[in-house]
């Protein structure tokens, strides 16, 4: 059987979910995606019935395959980790969840994971050998690392302790804005001090910036002194919605 050309792509993040048609061949969009807010109440019930509404809004994906993000660490479907949003979510089943919500089976992984196969196939790590760290600057910090084309899922490295704090809740973009830093506070007074320490901790030989932030990355990446090489993401805030559909497309279920 040929893998699905197209896929619908739903990417669940901590201030608004997002979700577009996937061509999988170009890693585009092939309609404008929608995004809603994420609820304050950002519990199962909450966020499932907004991942229908998405699904609902394009109707042309009804027999593709779905891949949905979450941020958190999943494992087989069911999530481990909430930081950013409800707590209920832990020890949900979200593949069982969004799979009744859309009526067909979904692949749920995390939501670095998605933006790192995303950019391994169509963006900045295209071709890369060796290790490549994604991260995603947004609300926290989400992380992934690809081997030699592989993913190594579940990394979560935005919560390793720098410092004595967890490391999202100083070097995230939100606690930038939520600190009002300008860009070169935010970079000398944390995140160059976040990059140093996992840098050395898993020695990539390329590290690439996502989420949000990324499209003004002019204004913070030639602050940071690393020994590694440090890019701008090339899908920028769609790499999540884009490397969900090619989950879902490639039969991946992140263990």
């Amino acid at each position: 059987m040929s893998q699905p050309t197209t896929g619908l792509g739903i990417d669940i993040g901590g201030s608004g979910i997002k979700g577009a048609p996937v061509d999988l061949d170009s890693g585009e969009f092939l309609r404008e995606r929608i995004k809603i807010l994420t609820p304050e109440e950002s519990s199962p019930a909450a966020v499932t019935d907004i991942v229908a509404r998405i699904s609902d809004h394009f109707p042309e994906t009804a027999r593709g395959p779905v891949g949905i993000t979450f941020p958190g660490v999943v494992q087989n479907g069911t999530i481990h980790t909430s930081a950013n949003l409800d707590e209920s979510w832990v020890g949900t089943d979200a593949r069982a969840l969004f799979t009744e919500a859309v009526g067909r089976p979904v692949r749920v992984l995390n939501d670095a994971d998605a933006a790192a196969l995303a950019e391994s196939r169509y963006g900045a790590a295209k071709g890369v050998r060796g290790t490549v760290l994604m991260t995603t600057l947004g609300t926290g910090i989400g992380t992934a690392l690809v081997v030699d084309g592989r993913l190594v899922p579940n990394t979560e490295f935005g919560h390793l302790e720098v410092d004595g704090h967890d490391a999202e809740s100083r070097a995230s973009s939100g606690a930038k804005e939520r600190d009002g830093l300008s860009y070169s506070e935010w970079v000398n007074e944390r995140l160059q001090r976040y990059y140093r320490v996992i840098e050395d901790l898993v020695w990539p030989d390329l590290i690439v910036v996502g989420g949000g932030v990324s499209r003004k990355a002019h204004k913070f990446l030639p602050l940071l002194d690393l020994r590694t090489p440090i890019v701008p993401a090339i899908l920028r805030n769609t790499a999540g919605s884009v490397g969900a559909a090619l989950a879902a497309a490639q039969g991946l279920e992140v263990p």
